[in-house]
């Protein structure tokens, strides 16, 4: 194995140099990662051969992520490239965060997080619909609670049940249970199966006009008006109406008395208004 020497500001270090780290056998890798990680201590972050010895690392143990990733084969071909390449990440933070001074093998600290964010790829992009992370991780509980439960009971379990099981507030149990048909969703253009034409189609029976699209049409015609306001006023319709400040706050930043805001606003209202009126 060909090396490259460096001098470091403290002394002068051999960088070991493979022509191509990611036909490196694993069992060979697990002996020189030990070696790479002693050079990479010593090496200045920044530097080109410090970045040579991380991409080195990296390369050379791609084939610890896909033997991680063996378990989650059954995803497909194509997903299964993701999910190499998310564990990558975890690889590299793994690297990272790795000390040789611990005295652990590398492969045994790199594993958990090269899973851990496969299964946090999964938990992000496996929901339907985008739900807070803790209301994912209540859908988890939710669904052992009920499990559990359930034949425990020989029935359906209550909220109140649920609640006690989980030790969780019962709106909170009720927020999971909503948040849970998140995970997955069905087509518009799904067929409606027992339909009597055989064609109807689930965007037939949940359609319906949406009243907030005429405020559309409203924002479009304010906005050139808005535009034409001195900038004070346009403060204060800003402050009022997106910041959502009260007629008090907005009274101590322009230094003015509560009163003297109620009437700027309905007077700045009524110019719009008739603005409106008149585009009509």
């Amino acid at each position: 194995m060909a090396t490259k020497t460096v001098r470091t500001t403290e002394q002068t270090v051999d960088v070991p140099e493979i022509a191509d780290p990611s036909k490196v056998a694993p069992r060979d890798a697990r002996e020189l990662s030990k070696l790479f990680f002693g050079q990479l201590a010593v090496l200045e972050e920044g530097t080109s051969e410090n970045q040579h010895v991380r991409n080195t690392l990296i390369e050379m143990n791609t084939s610890l992520v896909r033997f991680a990733a063996g378990r989650f084969r059954s995803r497909g071909p194509e997903e299964m490239e993701d999910i190499v390449q998310v564990g990558v990440i975890g690889l590299i933070k793994a690297i990272d965060r790795f000390e040789i001074s611990r005295e652990v093998e590398f492969t045994s600290f790199a594993v958990p997080y090269i899973v851990g964010e496969i299964k946090r790829f999964f938990r992000d992009t496996s929901w339907a619909v985008h739900v807070p992370r803790r209301l994912q991780e209540a859908r988890v509980q939710l669904a052992r609670a009920n499990e559990e439960l359930r034949s425990r009971l020989g029935r359906a379990p209550t909220t109140g049940e649920l609640s006690d099981l989980m030790s969780l507030p019962e709106d909170e149990v009720v927020e999971a249970q909503l948040a849970s048909s998140g995970y997955t969703s069905a087509s518009l253009d799904a067929a409606i199966a027992g339909s009597e034409d055989g064609e109807s189609v689930l965007a037939d029976f949940i359609g319906d006009e949406d009243a907030a699209l005429e405020l559309v049409e409203d924002f479009h015609a304010l906005a050139p008006m808005i535009a034409e306001l001195g900038e004070r006023d346009r403060r204060i319709i800003h402050w009022r109406f997106v910041e959502e400040l009260t007629q008090a706050e907005i009274g101590e930043r322009l230094g003015v008395s509560q009163m003297h805001v109620s009437r700027l606003i309905t007077r700045l209202l009524a110019r719009l208004r008739e603005g409106m009126l008149c585009g009509d």
